[in-house]
């Protein structure tokens, strides 16, 4: 089992030097966007092809492979047809020893976010096959509704862009008169699910780390805060705040 981790690390370590590579030709280190979901579906893969064949295993690939690539065609779609994320633009202007600390700050913590969020994925691989539980099924269930939400979410955010007629205005609509942000609570939802899948091994409880990880990046660091800092002060968005859950879809406050 520890040495399928140590070569996942290994070659996620590789994984994530190519990127920087890629991002300093490019002079763009949004493309750590891109690399994000696809690294999930190339380590997953690598585990999967080290380990011995289950369902469990099977299942947990592909549910990663789904949300991975759907993730980094979305994000490539959507990044590259613009200049730098003005996170990164802003970085790029305020960063002494700008490459070190991209290469650190960027893209090596990056890559080991992604090892500790990919944890229960790696147990499942690493360990002896077992048959499938309810509880395995609940993973299934849970994990859906997450992609229904981050894809549906993502897809109403594009159609809504594309439109003239919204330029400058707050989405509003569709699942997002509902949470502020349903994308990033389908993708939190999404890894309970397969922690889930974990929790039907032995030991599995220990891999809680990985969806608490993502948890907290996503409502506390990179995630909702970021985002929720570019509007902040502006009128329509304050209003939108008062009336719309930031997290969880529920119904709109009066």
């Amino acid at each position: 089992m520890m040495s399928l981790f140590v070569m996942i690390a290994l070659a996620l370590f590789l994984y994530m030097n190519i990127w920087f590579v890629i991002a300093v030709l490019m002079k763009r280190n949004d493309v750590a966007d891109i690399a994000w979901g696809l690294g999930f579906v190339i380590m997953s893969w690598i585990a999967f092809s080290l380990s011995q064949y289950s369902e469990r295993s099977l299942l947990v690939n592909g549910l990663v492979t789904i949300w991975g690539v759907r993730l980094t065609w979305h994000i490539a779609r959507r990044n590259l047809k613009k200049p730098e994320d003005h996170r990164y633009a802003a970085w790029r202007q305020e960063w002494n020893y700008f490459y070190l600390r991209s290469y650190l700050q960027v893209f090596m913590l990056q890559g080991l976010f992604l090892y500790v969020i990919l944890v229960p994925v790696l147990l499942i691989h690493a360990s002896v096959p077992r048959p499938l539980t309810p509880l395995d099924g609940a993973g299934v269930l849970i994990w859906f509704i997450g992609f229904f939400f981050e894809s549906v979410a993502d897809r109403q955010l594009r159609h809504f862009l594309k439109d003239p007629a919204h330029r400058g205005k707050i989405m509003d609509q569709g699942l997002w008169a509902y949470s502020r942000h349903p994308n990033y609570f389908g993708e939190v939802v999404q890894w309970w699910g397969i922690f889930l899948l974990a929790l039907s091994l032995p030991h599995g409880y220990v891999t809680i780390f990985g969806p608490l990880l993502i948890t907290c990046l996503i409502l506390f660091v990179s995630g909702i805060p970021m985002l929720e800092q570019k509007y902040a002060g502006r009128a329509d968005f304050e209003a939108y705040k008062k009336h719309t859950s930031v997290f969880f879809p529920l119904p709109k406050r009066k």
